[in-house]
């Protein structure tokens, strides 16, 4: 861990990759918290694995992956939020079906790319340290575009999150509110899937935002402890994974989902310790007063 500090000032691709991965973290924060207070980590997991059909058609014809995962991920948002809205019956079978079919989709248009791309692959288990500048100006850009619609819209969306028929009654346009945190999450899937990959992209969408949500009192809060807990998470993974040359990217999910598995037993001995105390505070006082009468 030690080595990675001391190479990072002189090495411009380490440098690059912590720039991609701070970002990441940001985007990362902020609509990870709204995956998790509104419970759509399976439609966020349709919407990366679709990504893949995206990535490989791009491929195919020779153009920038990212631009093929960000049009396959808009696209599946879109047509997961229709589903989800007129026909709720339905949705998870559309979900699988986008999710198979994306991913079937990349293999066959990797497999018929001429002069095969070996490096797509990075893009299924993630590769940070390959990451460009012209990747981190994207991942700006998106972020960009994320708090922006997030500011305009923060009052909209936390409403759908937690009561959609109050906001419906409250004239709030929920269908197109919903849609636009899908497409929102497609974004941010685009860009995570630079850090950890598809398959591990659900994983650093909600597990910063789940831990913070065990100790944030409201929306804001989460979002701000998410983002930072994200950016501890992905540095702590580049320095341990630099060293052993490990894949950064599972080395990031490996400490995201240890902390989050401690946070959990600490908060149980915490809640257990809380009601042991108060049971005997309760007793103390009942003896208290049996004493005075």
């Amino acid at each position: 861990m030690v080595e990675f500090f001391q190479v990072l000032s002189s090495q411009s691709f380490l440098q690059t990759a912590l720039t991609a991965g701070l970002l990441a973290s940001l985007a990362c924060g902020v609509i990870g918290t709204y995956v998790v207070a509104k419970r759509i980590s399976f439609i966020s997991g349709g919407i990366a694995h679709a990504v893949l059909g995206g990535m490989g058609l791009a491929y195919f014809w020779n153009l920038n992956p990212l631009h093929g995962a960000l049009a396959a991920a808009l696209c599946a948002a879109l047509i997961i939020g229709v589903i989800s809205l007129r026909a709720e019956q339905h949705e998870d079978t559309i979900i699988g079906a986008l999710w198979a079919i994306g991913m079937a989709a990349g293999i066959l248009f990797i497999s018929r790319t001429p002069g095969y791309k070996v490096d797509l692959m990075s893009y299924l288990f993630g590769n940070i340290i390959m990451v460009t500048r012209e990747d981190v100006y994207l991942i700006a850009g998106l972020d960009v575009v994320i708090l922006v619609l997030v500011l305009l819209f923060y009052k909209q969306f936390l409403a759908v999150c937690f009561d959609e028929e109050f906001a419906r009654l409250q004239g709030v346009p929920v269908d197109f509110i919903y849609i636009l945190l899908l497409g929102l999450i497609a974004v941010t899937v685009v860009i995570l899937i630079q850090v950890v990959g598809i398959i591990l992209v659900i994983a650093l969408l909600t597990l910063p935002a789940a831990i913070a949500q065990q100790y944030a009192r409201n929306l804001a809060q989460m979002m701000i402890l998410a983002t930072v807990l994200g950016a501890v998470f992905v540095i702590s993974g580049l320095a341990v994974s630099y060293g052993p040359d490990l894949p950064a990217g599972a080395t990031i999910i490996i400490i995201s989902g240890t902390f989050y598995i401690l946070s959990m037993i600490f908060k149980a001995l915490h809640v257990r310790v809380s009601s042991r105390l108060n049971h005997v505070n309760l007793k103390s006082n009942h003896n208290n007063n049996a004493a005075d009468l």
